[in-house]
């Protein structure tokens, strides 16, 4: 890849070492809005399923299933394309983003007026009742705030992703569906969702106008946005893709079973998202390091940093789920006792988000070297997902399985399909750039197999208090020790380092809240 323009501050080789910090900086940073996240998450579920119930949270997450669709394919790919527009790119800074803003208003445009238009799509089960009309709303809500954090996060402000992702959208919906519950059960969730969508925009928005100031002699290039929209298509179906290998089960689970075993699918689904999270954490400064060191003509170092963070998920990832699935009735039973049915669920969505760590941090740099052959990928996993879950519910259907060990039938495909992503695309990526990509290490096993030994006693002997209290904290105390003193090198200890500049961030962002606020 060659250097295309822009200016050299962005696209100049960074050291390996600088590199590295980058990275860990902004892991650590958006692992503490996971922590945060998690905090916040726990009081929506606990009210949505104790308040609400699993009907009313099942119609909830089928309607924000459509909306969600609609903003992936309304931001055109910029969710991750506009790394490299701005770093190969000699134009101002601030223009770039506003002509992405612009194809995604225009994109949000057409998808608001078609959900307006057919409501039915949101809601094919029921009518649409009270202020749930404003639902489509968050077409554009969702996909500005995806591209302004991605723009953000260019110039390394992780801090606005932690603010918006992590404490305002959260702490929003939870307060709001309490309120809400006192006036209205049947569309409180969906309104409570809106208005945490719209403070999650403001969110990033603020802290977008002060990084990049107001665009200066910038005019709105209608036709410049529709070649925008088409260079970035095969990008735009990696993110639908992405995004729809975790709702296609539930679009698929809607069809056959009822909306009480979506919503107890839906929870176990929040919870599995939740360590899902943390490949999220890289995601905002991955993709622009990879896009450097391309534009440098540095395969070799996109493979370490591809081989390195893929392994700090792996490792964080099969703990937390460890930690989650062994004492798994006790987690969901926090949700109420009619979800713990959703054991089984919880248990096989925490093991596909393991193995989806490869194709994940994979298609980070293959988005910018494979985007074509990447999304043929992308389309044939999701393919492949949506027919084994059908197939997995029917075969268990016809041999008189009971119907909730048929609602883990979307679970078990996913794992098998983002296998099969991982897989191919560890492989098109290596191949591509002739490196190693592979974060697999071999004290995984030692440490999977510690936290097994663990886990299952405090199953089976701890009382569900004590499994969430004790089991918990031991689990991933086992599973944290063996990585940390088998599996990990002096540069996975960077990960840990929290520096003066973190405490700074972190301590900026807790004022621009107040700010906001």
């Amino acid at each position: 890849m060659s250097e295309t323009g822009g200016t050299q501050a962005a696209i100049a080789p960074v050291a390996p070492s600088a590199d590295l910090a980058t990275l860990a900086r902004g892991g650590r940073l958006n692992f503490l809005g996971f922590v945060m996240r998690l905090i916040a998450r726990l009081p929506f579920l606990f009210i949505a399923g104790q308040i609400y119930g699993a009907s009313a949270l099942g119609r909830f997450a089928y309607a924000v299933i459509i909306v969600e669709l609609a903003a992936q394919l309304a931001s055109l790919g910029l969710k991750r394309g506009l790394a490299q527009q701005l770093a190969k790119n000699d134009r101002p800074h601030a223009n770039i983003v506003a002509d992405a803003l612009m194809t995604a208003l225009v994109g949000s445009t057409i998808g608001m007026l078609i959900l307006g238009s057919f409501p039915q799509a949101m809601f094919p089960n029921s009518e649409i009742h009270g202020l749930e009309w404003l639902l489509p709303v968050t077409v554009l809500a969702i996909s500005w705030t995806d591209i302004s954090l991605a723009a953000l996060a260019y110039h390394n402000n992780v801090g606005a992703t932690v603010r918006a992702r992590s404490v305002v959208e959260p702490w929003t919906i939870s307060i709001i569906a309490f309120v809400w519950s006192y006036w209205s059960l049947r569309d409180g969730l969906i309104i409570a969702y809106v208005i945490s969508m719209i403070a999650a925009l403001i969110a990033s928005l603020v802290p977008l106008i002060r990084q990049f100031g107001i665009p200066h002699g910038w005019r709105p290039d209608l036709p410049g946005s529709w070649r925008t929209a088409r260079r970035n298509m095969p990008l735009a179906a990696a993110d639908a893709v992405e995004w729809g290998s975790r709702r296609i089960d539930i679009a698929v689970l809607g069809l056959f079973l009822s909306p009480q075993f979506v919503g107890v699918y839906y929870v176990a689904q929040q919870v599995a998202s939740l360590p899902a999270k943390l490949k999220t954490s890289f995601e905002p400064v991955l993709g622009p390091v990879i896009a450097r060191n391309l534009a440098a003509g540095d395969k070799a170092a996109v493979g370490r940093q591809v081989r390195q963070v893929g392994f700090w998920i792996l490792a964080a990832q099969a703990g937390i789920a460890l930690a989650l699935a062994l004492p798994g009735h006790a987690v969901m039973a926090l949700v109420g006792a009619d979800f713990t049915i959703g054991t089984g669920t919880l248990a096989f969505l925490l093991a596909a988000e393991v193995v989806a760590a490869t194709a994940v941090v994979s298609e980070a740099a293959l988005i910018y070297v494979a985007r074509h052959r990447n999304m043929i990928i992308s389309l044939m996993m999701l393919a492949l997902e949506a027919a084994l879950s059908a197939m997995f519910i029917i075969a268990m259907r016809e041999v008189d399985w009971p119907v909730a060990w048929q609602a883990t039938g979307p679970a078990a495909a996913l794992c098998v399909a983002l296998a099969f992503a991982s897989i191919a695309k560890s492989r098109l990526l290596g191949r591509t750039i002739g490196q190693r990509v592979s974060g697999w290490r071999w004290a995984l096993i030692l440490a999977i197999a510690a936290g097994l030994a663990v886990g299952i006693p405090v199953r089976l002997y701890l009382t569900p208090l004590a499994q969430l209290l004790i089991g918990i904290p031991l689990i991933l105390g086992v599973f944290g020790y063996v990585i940390w003193t088998r599996g990990f090198g002096p540069e996975d200890r960077e990960l840990f380092k929290m520096r003066k500049a973190d405490i700074d961030d972190l301590a900026a962002s807790a004022e621009a809240d107040k700010d906001i606020a």
